[in-house]
């Protein structure tokens, strides 16, 4: 079963207009970590209290 965006608190229609604001390209929403992950930055945005936190400096590195 794949996880719905919905039970994250953050609205899926939202994370359809998210791009990364580095490199502005398509995020993908990770549930188990509640992060949004930008292949392209290699970054990992994290979700907390349902608000994705689209801030480089707070974003996790990914290899």
């Amino acid at each position: 079963m794949t996880p719905d965006p919905a039970d994250s608190g953050v609205d899926p229609k939202l994370l359809e207009l998210l791009v990364c604001p580095l490199t502005k390209s398509r995020l993908e929403y990770d549930a188990e970590r509640q992060e949004l992950i930008s292949r392209a930055a290699r970054l990992a945005y994290p979700i907390r209290d349902g608000i994705p936190i689209m801030l480089p400096e707070e974003a996790r590195p990914i290899g």
